[in-house]
């Protein structure tokens, strides 16, 4: 059957332009209900396997704990549940022992009111497959000492079980001592209340956990690097009463393994077993790139601003004075404080910071503020039992509604001690809610002269970069636009997006084939709203060598019919380009269709991984869309190539349509699979001219 022009989009990176929004909510595609989802169960070619999702949720346990040592509290509501003592746990101190992990205790689904966010997939559930050896199950039971003056759950509090669950799994992995080197940011989904503020007939947007709720804590190791490991944690809490669970927060830590010399240990690598755990394998890599970077992008931003402090007007607001929030706090450093190793508990030292942010909060809008993120607490280096601990905080900029506070943490050994050493610094985002949880108005900030203004200028950059990478990262593909706008402050976030989406699709389980064609392999695999296409092949060619080639879309024309031109737009770094694309394929409007992609190139972080050159759509001012073209948008799609000697590579090419494809999908899976091939074999012949061409290029630029 020939291949219409309209099919040929899939046939290379091109996406369809953007489908009919009858298409787009139809919502036909998703298991394969609609017309091509019967075609593709039944065609000979294609196989399509579905995943039933499952729920089970975890109890708490039935004993809980206590901030003073060997003490035990009765929970007003017994939950049977299973413990075992393992050497991590039996090397706590006094003041940390009673930090309880529950091995798999689940009870039966329940049902979800409007509103109610399940906990994170797999968080705190029995697996069905073998448990991960690093994960650390901890169910902590909220007493009266847990929660502040309003009846929370104090975040310090919170932290510390964060920190110490994490860092028992770290050790797991490491089988040594660990140290916490930093925290992501954290995000509070739901506000830490006591149950009877969302009683019926009262109306309040404070929902979370109060006395007598569990919050459930669950810790593994997503990635070892040489001598650092990311550390992830999922945080939701149990109503025992309901019997449903609700998202907190997720994070991300980084920890360093020591020996007992106190020397940096290298670590084994970890090797991921189910599909959660390859994907968050390979997004680690990610992240660690960005903590990398974080700093880079702030200095960026703040140079591309006016130096220039102008103060925001606010009508009917006095601008508070930045000196009155000024808070200094100063902790002794006690054995209940330290960790297994005699170091300061991170935690502790998270807790302790998070206190004075708070009255520096409640010194500007002389209400009690409610913490809805952490910017990245970052470890400098330890303090041990005897130190003093100087706690700073101020207020850095007040928003409309939210304020920043930065906070630091500095050490001394002795009383008369002059130098301090700084160990610890985080920034903090307080709102204040009304009595219908919607954020009140704040007063405006003036700053101190100097330093206070430097800081009022960060604080706004952090904010912006803040927006855009919570809508880069968590934006969903079947979100409009599909298209992000490229931008200084974005670009590291979106680079991160790039690649994560293809990580994840590469790491997708449910593949298959769907034709063999010689050396050739594609594969399909249906899910949610999205078809995607994967073809792959063994090449004669170093995987460097094709790497080096396949990115750069400058030559994609010499094999790919359906490319017209490629001209680069911009060099972002040496690993992002954003190019501007023109295709020979047609549009409904009989049109040539053009793009703006961002083309992100990745070497191996370790071992095992791959090549990776992945492509998104972008929006650029200097690039609007014309009368002349169709605009197109490419959701995901790039090269992953794993090197198999050091003369052969697999070359694998992942695309992932929208339900633009479906029409032509039905009526011709036979003619896209041959034209997928065509290329792909037009492809080897490309990478096998021009290997010593580019081999002879990359020796002359050393």
């Amino acid at each position: 059957m020939p291949v219409p022009p309209a099919a040929l989009r899939g046939a290379s990176l091109l996406q369809p332009e953007r489908p009919e929004p009858a298409l787009r909510s139809a919502g036909r595609f998703p298991g394969g209900s609609g017309s091509a989802g019967r075609y593709l169960k039944s065609s000979p070619c294609v196989s399509i396997f579905k995943e039933a999702d499952g729920c089970a949720l975890a109890s708490g346990p039935g004993l809980c704990a206590s901030p003073w040592p060997r003490r035990r509290c009765r929970p007003r509501t017994q939950v049977s549940a299973r413990f075992s003592s393992t050497p991590a746990t039996a090397s706590l101190p006094p003041a940390n022992a009673q930090l309880l992990l529950a091995e798999g205790s689940t009870s039966p689904p329940c049902s979800q009111d409007p509103g109610e966010r399940e906990e994170a997939a797999g968080a705190m559930a029995s697996p069905s497959h073998p448990r991960n050896p690093t994960e650390v199950q901890m169910s902590q039971l909220v007493l009266p000492c847990h929660t502040n003056h309003r009846g929370e759950l104090s975040i310090g509090q919170l932290l510390k079980w964060i920190d110490t669950a994490a860092c028992l799994s770290a050790e797991r992995h490491a089988g040594c001592p660990c140290v916490t080197a930093s925290m992501d940011d954290i995000y509070f989904e739901h506000t830490i209340s006591q149950p009877y503020l969302n009683a019926p007939g009262r109306r309040d947007g404070r929902s979370g956990v109060g006395v007598g709720q569990v919050v459930n804590i669950k810790a593994k190791v997503n990635r070892a690097f040489n001598s650092s490991m990311e550390v992830g944690i999922q945080v939701s809490y149990e109503d025992l009463c309901s019997g449903k669970h609700y998202s907190i927060c997720k994070a991300y830590a980084t920890f360093v393994a020591h020996s007992s010399s106190g020397n940096k240990v290298t670590l084994k690598p970890l090797i991921p077993q189910t599909e959660e755990e390859k994907i968050e394998h390979s997004i680690a890599a990610e992240r660690r790139r960005m903590r990398l970077v974080h700093k880079d992008t702030l200095k960026d931003l703040l140079t591309r601003s006016p130096h220039e402090t102008e103060l925001e007007t606010r009508d009917g607001s006095v601008a508070v004075p930045a000196e009155k929030t000024r808070v200094e706090s100063v902790e002794l450093v006690l054995p209940p404080h330290a960790n297994h190793q005699g170091n300061t508990f991170g935690g502790q030292i998270m807790a302790w910071m998070e206190n004075v942010a708070t009255i520096a909060a409640s010194r500007l809008c002389h209400a009690y503020p409610t913490l809805r993120a952490i910017e990245m607490f970052h470890f400098r280096g330890p303090s041990q039992v005897g130190d003093r601990l100087v706690l700073k905080a101020i207020v850095n900029n007040a928003f409309k509604n939210s304020m920043e506070v930065g906070v630091c943490a500095e050490a001394y050994g002795q009383e008369m001690s002059i130098s301090r050493r700084h160990i610890n610094s985080a920034f903090m985002t307080f709102v204040v809610l009304d009595q219908e949880g919607r954020p009140r108005t704040l007063p405006m900030l003036a700053p101190e002269r100097g330093d206070g203004e430097r800081r009022y200028r960060e604080a706004s950059a952090r904010k912006k970069i803040r927006l855009d990478r919570k809508y880069v990262v968590s934006c969903k593909q079947t979100e409009v636009p599909l298209s992000v706008p490229w931008d200084q402050s974005n670009k590291v976030y979106l680079s991160y997006n790039n690649v994560s989406a293809l990580k994840m699709l590469v790491a997708k389980a449910n593949w298959a084939l769907a034709r063999e064609k010689e050396k050739v392999q594609m594969y399909t695999l249906e899910e949610d709203k999205f078809l995607s296409f994967r073809i792959e092949m063994s090449v004669r060619i170093a995987a460097s060598q094709a790497f080096s080639l396949l990115s750069d879309l400058r030559r994609r024309h010499e094999w790919d019919s359906h490319y017209l031109s490629a001209e680069l737009v911009q060099q972002v770094d040496d690993d992002d380009m954003i190019y501007h694309v023109v295709s020979q394929t047609l549009s409904s409007e009989n049109k040539l269709q053009d793009f703006v992609i961002l083309a992100s190139r990745r070497k191996p972080c370790g071992k095992g991984d791959p090549y990776v050159v992945a492509f998104r759509s972008v929006t650029l001012p200097t690039h609007p869309a014309t009368a002349d073209f169709t605009r197109g948008e490419t959701i995901c799609s790039g090269f992953c190539i794993w090197p198999e000697s050091e003369e052969m590579s697999k070359v694998a090419y992942y695309n992932q349509a929208t339900p633009g494809y479906l029409n032509y999908v039905t009526t011709n899976v036979v003619g896209l699979s041959s034209d997928f091939c065509a290329t792909f074999e037009a492809c080897e012949k490309f990478l096998l001219k021009n290997k010593e061409d580019d081999l002879i290029v990359r020796l002359q630029s050393l």
